[in-house]
């Protein structure tokens, strides 16, 4: 009997299955455009621990440790949008007036159309966030490079 696939071939790295049925759920473009924003930011950190859930958004985190404390980046899909959003958003210099948002710590950045996220100024942003998460890490992983389904299992 052939073996279920639990992953989802991506021009980066895989998606586990238990993502890629949630996401099956948007727009066609939407889901194009994340993949898209998912490629540049696999592409800029290939050692990032990409950690996937499913809460009030389908959201991929991606983080310089397995913990979604040492995170530096994200993507929620909603409904109809998605958004970058930088968890350290409010404690990074944006001189391009880039992100936007009213919470505490994360700031983010609407994407709309790839012009969005695919420019020099995303990604020294992006780059930037990433170098505060490294500066504040308590300790090391070893965990290099994965993607961590945090999607609870229906019974």
């Amino acid at each position: 009997m052939p073996r279920k696939s639990t992953s989802v071939k991506t021009d980066i790295r895989d998606l586990p299955i238990d993502f890629v049925r949630y996401l099956e759920d948007k727009e066609k473009e939407l889901i194009e455009r994340f993949l898209d924003c998912r490629t540049f930011v696999l592409e800029l950190f290939p050692d990032c621990n990409e950690l996937l859930y499913h809460t009030h958004a389908l959201t991929s985190v991606y983080s310089i440790s397995d913990k979604l404390g040492d995170a530096f980046c994200m993507l929620p899909i909603y409904s109809n949008h998605f958004n970058l959003g930088l968890n350290q958003g409010t404690r990074l210099k944006d001189p391009h007036g880039l992100l936007t948002g009213t919470g505490k710590l994360i700031r983010h950045i609407d994407i709309e159309s790839t012009s969005d996220y695919r420019n020099p100024r995303v990604r020294d942003l992006l780059k930037s966030a990433a170098n505060l998460a490294v500066s504040e890490m308590k300790n090391p992983t070893k965990m290099i490079g994965q993607t961590i389904s945090k999607i609870k299992k229906a019974n």
